[in-house]
């Protein structure tokens, strides 16, 4: 099944990116919606070489910007979702928090993924142009991202949420405006650190730092609770790491308790449903992420699968036994956004994860995350990627993992091999430890730093 959802992850993108990533391909809209691209981007930079096909996008959206530095939730910009023209002009308006976004978003993915300035460098006025703008329309509101965008209601919330019927979920807009200004400001501050723009790096830090601020004094108490209480809420405060460390575990703890409830089953939409696995492996809850993976029931990733599905499904219930169809007035099955979970799949399950300080895979992070519930027993999967092919291939039989490796060349990689016992790791047949650098052992991992190659490692485990 998870071979299946890979596929589908594919065969969706394989029909949207054509021109511009469009919603889907099927129907009335097949428009370059900026929320659906800027969630899917990294996966898509796993599945295929995107980046001059974003480059070319990003064009598209430095033609759609507003005068005053919005951007349309569509790009191009085909007037639908614009009638009265207001990113044209002057007045106040926001493309959407989390849509819009991708403004600054994509750019910052395709040079993580293909160390390529280019795509910086061109693009750093509209970027900043679009940070300016989000500060002129929230500094008014106390730096909260909240004021009514030209539709007046706010954005599109967690879009197509279960939480709710309403296609707008019940996640506070302003607490996911607001979310995303501070995400985006931090992006573009590690984007001027890049392009040596030092001065206007501290700004966006010191920017990102106030909204910050600002968020936990509206949106969190005192305990760690996050407004709303949805799980797109903890998802969004934790990755985008907008708590204090004190609060992170409470979030993480109340991330769960609300999954659980459901009986193991996701409820974000769009807007958090790409990185809630993501938090929750990294904040010591795996057991959950996989648990969610693994889930089969409506709503979950497995799902369609069951249900024979061959692409992505744009709601989580397109079809049920028990309702059946949705409203087949926005009801498509081939959507991409849910496929943002093919990120996590190649990074973190199989393992092959890059280095913000050396991009484009010059340093190699290799650290497979192992299933608790002892489900997934292998993983493999190979990236072209600018330096060359690299291959992660796991197993685990009879308690004794094994993995091959590649690392291309010009190319250092830290491993991280999952072990209690560093002296029973062999690389080779031979004792890694003695043949190459081992660094330390920690959080049930031996970590190795290896050159460019192909290595064997095994190991037992628990």
């Amino acid at each position: 099944m998870l071979n299946q959802l890979q596929h589908n992850i594919w065969w969706g993108q394989k029909g949207n990116f054509l021109e511009v990533p469009t919603d889907c391909p099927q129907r009335d809209e097949r428009m370059g919606w900026t929320g659906d691209a800027q969630v899917f981007v990294r996966t898509a930079a796993f599945n295929a070489d995107v980046n001059g096909f974003f480059a070319k996008w990003q064009r598209d959206i430095r033609d759609a910007q507003g005068a005053n530095g919005a951007v349309p939730p569509v790009v191009p910009n085909t007037g639908a979702m614009d009638s009265d023209n207001t990113l044209n002009d002057n007045s106040v308006s926001d493309g959407d928090p989390a849509w819009s976004d991708a403004t600054i978003i994509c750019p910052w993915t395709m040079y993580l993924v293909y160390v390529d300035k280019r795509v910086l460098v061109d693009n750093y006025d509209v970027m900043a142009r679009y940070i300016q703008h989000l500060d002129d329309i929230s500094r008014p509101h106390g730096l909260i991202r909240s004021h009514p965008n030209y539709k007046g209601f706010g954005g599109f919330g967690d879009w197509l949420s279960t939480d709710t019927q309403d296609a707008f979920g019940t996640t506070r807009k302003d607490l996911i405006g607001t979310a995303f200004f501070a995400y985006s400001a931090r992006l573009l501050g590690k984007i001027a650190r890049v392009l040596d723009k030092a001065a206007d790096a501290e700004k966006y830090e010191k920017l990102f730092e106030e909204i910050k601020t600002v968020f936990n004094a509206r949106f969190v108490t005192p305990d760690g609770l996050v407004a709303g209480g949805t799980q797109t809420s903890y998802v969004l405060a934790l990755h985008f790491d907008l708590l204090p460390q004190h609060l992170r575990a409470v979030a993480v703890d109340e991330l769960v308790r609300d999954i659980k409830k459901r009986n193991n089953h996701i409820s974000t939409g769009f807007v958090g449903s790409p990185y809630i696995a993501q938090v929750l492996s990294d904040n010591g809850r795996t057991d959950v992420a996989f648990d969610l993976l693994h889930q089969t029931d409506h709503p979950s990733w497995l799902y369609a699968v069951t249900q024979g599905a061959t692409t992505i499904w744009e709601r989580w219930d397109g079809w049920t036994h028990d309702k059946g169809f949705q409203n087949a007035g926005m009801n498509s099955f081939n959507h991409y956004a849910y496929g943002a979970i093919g990120a996590w799949l190649y990074a973190k399950v199989a393992g092959i994860e890059l280095d913000e300080n050396a991009a484009g895979y010059k340093h190699i992070v290799f650290k497979p995350l192992l299933d608790p519930t002892k489900k997934l027993k292998q993983a493999r999967a190979v990236l072209n990627s600018v330096r060359g092919e690299i291959e992660s291939d796991w197993k685990i039989e009879d308690s004794h993992f094994s993995w091959k490796i590649v690392v291309p060349p010009n190319t250092r990689a830290s491993v991280f091999v999952p072990t209690s016992d560093a002296d029973r790791v062999l690389e080779g047949g031979a004792i890694a430890r003695e043949t190459l650098n081992f660094i330390d052992i920690n959080d049930g991992y031996a970590q190795f730093e290896i050159g460019a190659g192909s290595y064997a490692f095994s190991s037992p485990v628990a």
